[in-house]
């Protein structure tokens, strides 16, 4: 269901799910598409913006990766995501919710709000072929690309 509110002669509209399961995907294509070559482009939204701050400085170590881009793809892209972090409005989103921004966290997953919302998938299970769960997002969650979260 889509909601559309006019306030003070301003437009807002927002995907709206009854289990609160809706996530504003990745809409830059520079960032998609940078960001989508090697994982999931996850949601700006789902880290403060000091977490993307640090992912974003040091992409020659990326996870044990070089993702090193261009200086102007890198200043693109930390932009984006920036402006759309978990704590770029005036109240922090729920993933950022307690958050250290003095040693913010760059692995999603080991976010309080993830820990929380993924307790039903045991230990075993993460550490037996399904090696790399955590980061695929579409293996539960069949609809991320549309922003919607809710399980399948």
């Amino acid at each position: 269901m889509r909601l559309t509110l006019i306030l003070y002669g301003i437009v807002i509209s927002s995907q709206i799910f009854a289990d609160d399961s809706y996530i504003e995907p990745i809409t830059d294509q520079i960032t998609k598409d940078e960001c989508s070559a090697c994982h999931y482009a996850f949601p700006a939204e789902f880290l403060p913006q000091a977490s993307w701050k640090k992912i974003l400085g040091d992409l020659e170590n990326h996870f044990g990766e070089d993702a090193s881009l261009d200086e102007q793809t890198t200043r693109h892209i930390k932009e984006y995501l920036i402006a759309r972090s978990g704590d770029a409005g005036s109240l922090p989103s729920k993933f950022v919710h307690g958050l250290d921004n003095e040693n913010p966290p760059v692995r999603i997953t080991e976010t309080k709000y993830w820990i929380s919302k993924h307790i039903h998938i045991s230990h075993e299970k993460l550490q037996s072929g399904l090696a790399g769960l955590k980061a695929v997002c579409t293996v539960c969650h069949r609809r991320v690309e549309n922003g919607d979260y809710s399980l399948d």
